[in-house]
């Protein structure tokens, strides 16, 4: 409840605080997001974007970082990307990254300038956790901005985009220049710190192999019968790539978001405390 004499000079000041309500990007207002903002900011804030998967409980993961971002002087972004974008059954647009002419790591990039036009955030590197639809997204935005990362988060994603070649995408990454404008930068992908996490109990594969759906391409057998070999894949694909991994099977955890987050937050506190002392995250 707002108190009856609040000291914040305006409404809009009020809730430009603590947990915000949903703003409507200005690049294409079909998308929004929600923020989580300290009272107590400090400048060059790290900024942390969760991205929520096939039920876009975007606000409920937003809450659950709210004690890790006033203990860090962290800003939250929760993006929500609907289903139901031009195809009204559609579910999955946001995780392959492209979708009818929508490029979602563009979307994302705009918020995060936005939230940079109103607060002192570090918008240059941020951190990213995807966890579900939000890991295939994370991932995959990964290939494409590295240079835009601190850290990243992958967790749990149904579907994965090996670093190959000779696969198709989204299986792999064939005509990734063609189909993005850009080249993948390997050298730039090592120098990001990469977490894996997943629950060990995270074994139902009804949602995950679903021939004839559209978010199914043959080959996706190839990589594991759950989200948990497929995200050892992965792994597996990121250190013969020279990339460096930090795997966690989270005990005792099916596939539940909300459960995999502490690995997550002690990953992206490390990090932040490296980062203010000047050094390298190990």
């Amino acid at each position: 409840m707002i108190p009856d004499e609040h000291p914040t000079a305006s409404t809009s000041a009020f809730y430009s605080r603590g947990k915000t309500p949903a703003f409507a990007s200005r690049y294409d207002q079909r998308f929004s997001y929600c923020l989580y903002v300290p009272e107590d900011l400090g400048p060059n804030a790290p900024l942390v974007v969760i991205q929520h998967g096939t039920e876009r409980n975007f606000l409920l993961y937003r809450d659950h970082l709210q004690p890790f971002a006033d203990e860090h002087g962290v800003v939250v972004l929760a993006p929500l990307f609907p289903g139901g974008i031009i195809d009204p059954a559609d579910l999955h647009n946001f995780k392959f990254i492209e979708y009818e002419g929508i490029r979602f790591d563009r979307v994302l990039l705009a918020m995060v300038d936005e939230v940079a036009e109103r607060y002192p955030v570090d918008s240059g590197k941020f951190y990213l956790h995807g966890f579900s639809g939000g890991g295939q997204f994370a991932h995959r935005f990964f290939y494409l901005h590295p240079d835009r990362l601190a850290g990243v988060s992958i967790g749990a994603p149904g579907r994965i985009t090996q670093l190959d070649d000779a696969l198709p995408w989204w299986l792999g990454t064939q005509d990734f220049e063609e189909r993005f404008g850009q080249p993948i930068d390997f050298e730039a992908l090592r120098r990001v710190p990469v977490l894996m996490v997943v629950g060990d109990q995270d074994v139902e594969t009804w949602e995950i192999n679903n021939p004839g759906e559209p978010n199914w391409m043959d080959g996706a057998e190839k990589t594991g019968g759950t989200r948990i070999e497929r995200l050892r894949t992965l792994e597996r694909d990121f250190v013969a790539h020279g990339i460096d991994v930090r795997f966690v099977l989270v005990p005792g955890v099916a596939h539940r978001g909300s459960h995999v987050l502490p690995p997550v937050r002690d990953f992206f506190a490390e990090i932040i405390r490296a980062r203010r002392r000047g050094e390298e995250p190990a």
